[in-house]
């Protein structure tokens, strides 16, 4: 998920629960970034955003970190560095080699302890509500010309802002889904749905998963459990969706003052009701691995944009992409993934920019997103991957993130402990078969007392 998680905003991703973390298309795009983006076309800054003011004095030096080990992502990200220091020499920018052995997270927590952050940071975007909020991240409205904020995908907008204002921005974005193979549903006369209008109902994904399993398949439905874990991102990015679907949320909406009779309220207990009835019935497939659709296990996976390769290879041609079920109140969908952001310090912001508009141009947003399977954050680097256009096997995925299908984790600084009693209640209700109620009431607790303890995250970003 690297588009939600590994150190991605999606299942095997490494991150701190139930504490506030103090920290943190074309050249033409390019040219308008250099002088800061500030100009007379509309850009909506604050008065107080002075990140940037259009001008780089001399030769700027700066310092970036990314959360891939070695991997394709990284391998991209190296050569975007070189060839970004090749075509001009006023900004200097250097990808630090970080120590292996250790998290990310926890490299990051020791760096904004020492004051060693470096001066562009990636982070899992919900993290970013928090690192605003505590001070530790600048916002970057002075930075982005209209042009470029237009093109980006509205999810990718929304989940950068905070407070009236933008704090980061992702090159790519993410989608979830059911992954189905079109001849098995075929050959049991089962219909697949063609959009986000016609989801399947919680309760016709329910006879579907039986009649699957008279066919053969013992447990229809792969969840990913795999990446289930109490406390991992999984549960939280991978099933929250089922909660807003029927009606629930994970903390009060808006204000986010309380988690009281919205996680533990009626609709997601219904939600979570029935996923673990599902698990009851033996639907859903336990096995601690990530191989039941590739090995015939299971018919239908509930997952994300990021194992459709392996999937299409497995099946090739047989492999469609439909929404997730629809459980009451319309399907939903989840989004999000890791962003760029400049931490509070004293480097030059157009610097900073001149770097990150630079990865946003459409070829180094295809470039990446070409490494990661991750699905592009631009409207014009979308035009550049054929699976996304109208027809394409993956174009569900831009749908729901255009249309309003996919939906944001709370956008509040208390997202890590909401994520974490969240996943950790998730966990037992599935793992455990702990009663549904009760396991949410535990969590509503645990995110009011976080909600108390910072006095409900007052806003003040001035």
């Amino acid at each position: 998920m690297s588009g939600t998680s590994a150190t991605r905003a999606w299942p095997a991703v490494r991150r701190v629960r139930g504490t506030l973390v103090p920290w943190v298309l074309c050249a033409a795009l390019l040219l308008a970034a250099c002088d800061g983006g500030s100009d007379a076309k509309g850009v909506d800054a604050s008065p107080k955003d002075t990140t940037c003011d259009g001008k780089i004095n001399g030769t700027a030096h700066i310092t970036v970190w990314f959360h891939a080990g070695p991997s394709g992502e990284l391998a991209t990200l190296k050569s975007q560095v070189k060839e970004f220091n090749e075509r001009q020499k006023q900004v200097r920018v250097e990808l630090v080699t970080l120590p292996e052995n250790r998290a990310y997270t926890d490299l990051v927590l020791s760096a904004a302890a020492s004051g060693d952050l470096p001066d562009l940071l990636d982070f899992d975007g919900p993290n970013l509500y928090s690192y605003a909020w505590s001070g530790k991240l600048r916002p970057i409205d002075s930075c982005v010309p209209a042009a470029v904020r237009a093109d980006l995908l509205p999810t990718i907008r929304q989940q950068g802002t905070y407070a009236g204002r933008l704090w980061g921005i992702g090159t790519f974005d993410s989608g979830m889904g059911l992954y189905v193979r079109k001849s098995v549903m075929k050959k049991a006369g089962i219909r697949i749905p063609t959009g986000p209008k016609d989801a399947w109902t919680a309760t016709e994904l329910t006879g579907i998963l039986r009649k699957l399993r008279t066919r053969g398949y013992r447990a229809p439905l792969d969840l990913r459990l795999v990446y289930s874990q109490p406390g991992q991102e999984w549960n939280t990015y991978g099933f929250a969706p089922a909660v807003w679907s029927a009606g629930g949320d994970l903390v009060e909406p808006g204000n986010h003052r309380t988690a009281e009779g919205y996680v533990n309220g009626p609709g997601s207990v219904k939600a979570l009701t029935i996923m673990q009835n599902w698990a009851k019935a033996g639907l859903i497939d336990m096995v601690k691995d990530d191989k039941a659709f590739v090995s015939g296990r299971s018919a239908i996976s509930w997952c994300g944009h990021w194992t459709y390769p392996e999937f299409n290879k497995a099946f090739p041609g047989d492999v469609t992409i439909v929404p997730l079920p629809d459980f009451g109140q319309g399907t939903v969908t989840g989004m999000g993934s890791f962003q760029w952001g400049v931490p509070a310090g004293n480097a030059d912001g157009d610097a900073v920019w001149r770097f990150l508009s630079f990865l946003l141009q459409p070829a180094q947003v295809h470039r990446m997103t070409v490494a990661n399977g991750a699905i592009p954050a631009t409207e014009s680097a979308i035009e550049l991957s054929p699976q996304y256009a109208p027809g394409g096997p993956e174009h569900l995925f831009i749908e729901q993130l255009r249309d309003g299908v996919a939906r944001p984790r709370p956008q509040t600084p208390a997202y890590p402990a909401i994520s974490d009693a969240f996943s950790r209640a998730f966990a037992k209700i599935i793992f455990d078969r702990a009663p549904v109620k009760s396991a949410l009431d535990e969590a509503a607790k645990k995110i009011d007392k976080d909600l108390a303890a910072h006095d409900g995250y007052p806003t003040n970003t001035s």
